[in-house]
């Protein structure tokens, strides 16, 4: 069997976390301010605060920033279920927009047509590991006097123009799902360049409390474990190992890919550092090749198969929006496995298979 994904653990993180059950201090400390740090350098950011998964640390980024009831925040319908439910645990209403058929992310030329007197807030999505157009959605922003706040939850180490993802907006929110490209087991974190924003957060994610049982806001319990913090610092140490190895899979792939009729292979704009947490394709006959699939054992995903206002949760905002170039690439896509666990005779399988009619 060749997994969609794989987890790339080691004795690194096996040492981290045997220390940090041996010292007793297991909840959120100096592990996770540790972490904090590291990541903050590594995006590029002034500061980053871990949560207990990618949905708090988007939730907490909103909430943090002032978006509430009667808001209205600008995303894309084609993404995990997170991106919308934060939004509406923050109490606002997610408004969404196209996508582009090339790069599956935010259609810029469609933003501005969304916007209302109640928008707050934009949130891009950097869909499978490609960032969204930045500069041109924090132009749109400043024009509309908008916040942005990047949903880099696939994201980790892309970059525009050599500007990390996470680095761009008023907050960046990263997930570490064990299928991420780097894990912490479970967590999430927050990157920022601004400091009150950062403090909010904080304390935002720990009960409201600015000190010790005085609780300054209403809040909630986001934080992570020093045991979840150990795992991520280790991992983030490998993460462009990680990266250099998906992008290398993910070339081989394209490149035997190439002359396979019917298959749409991924796009890398100039300029843009695409990391591939999923190596996604399209395909006319997505049936015949899942069927294909399965009888050689090799793993594959459809990220996503029902556009979110199409799902039951959400039937009671009423959607009715417009997305077709949405509608027809969830019909579409299937994501091949790319993660660094696989060897040559793994890809080759892969196109093989790809290959067949």
């Amino acid at each position: 069997m060749i997994p969609i994904a794989k987890p790339m653990l080691g004795k690194e993180e096996e040492k981290a976390v045997l220390e940090v059950l041996r010292s007793g201090n297991l909840a959120q400390g100096a592990k996770v301010a540790e972490f904090e740090e590291a990541f903050a350098k590594y995006c590029g950011t002034k500061y980053a605060v871990a949560t207990n998964n990618g949905t708090t640390a988007l939730m907490s980024a909103l909430v943090a920033a002032g978006i509430g009831l009667g808001d209205e925040v600008i995303t894309t319908p084609f993404t995990f279920a997170a991106t919308a439910n934060s939004i509406i645990f923050a109490g606002a209403k997610p408004v969404f927009v196209d996508i582009e058929p090339d790069t599956f992310n935010i259609d810029l030329e469609l933003i501005e047509a969304a916007i209302t007197k109640k928008t707050r807030a934009l949130l891009p999505v950097h869909l499978y590991g490609l960032m969204s157009d930045m500069p041109a959605i924090n132009k749109i922003a400043m024009n509309y006097k908008l916040i942005v706040i990047e949903d880099s939850a696939q994201a980790h180490g892309a970059n525009v123009n050599g500007k990390k993802a996470g680095s761009w907006g008023l907050a960046g929110c990263f997930s570490f799902y064990p299928t991420k490209n780097m894990t912490a087991g479970e967590g999430g974190m927050i990157t920022t360049n601004n400091k009150k924003f950062s403090d909010k957060v904080r304390t935002y994610r720990n009960q409201g409390m600015g000190r010790r049982y005085y609780h300054d806001v209403i809040g909630y319990n986001f934080r992570m474990t020093n045991i979840a913090a150990a795992i991520g610092v280790e991992q983030l140490k490998k993460l462009e190992g990680f990266t250099k190895k998906r992008i290398e899979n993910a070339t081989y792939l394209n490149k035997n890919l190439g002359k396979v009729e019917g298959v749409i292979r991924p796009t890398i704009p100039e300029g843009y550092r695409h990391v591939f947490h999923q190596y996604t394709v399209r395909l006319a006959n997505r049936k015949s090749l899942i069927a294909r699939l399965e009888e050689a054992g090799v793993g594959y995903g459809i990220h996503y198969p029902l556009l979110l206002q199409r799902q039951k949760a959400f039937r009671d905002f009423n959607f009715r929006i417009n997305t077709p170039v949405a509608e027809r690439v969830a019909k579409e896509v299937i994501s091949l496995p790319v993660h660094p666990g696989l060897r040559k005779r793994d890809l080759d399988r892969i196109v093989k298979i790809l290959s067949t009619d």
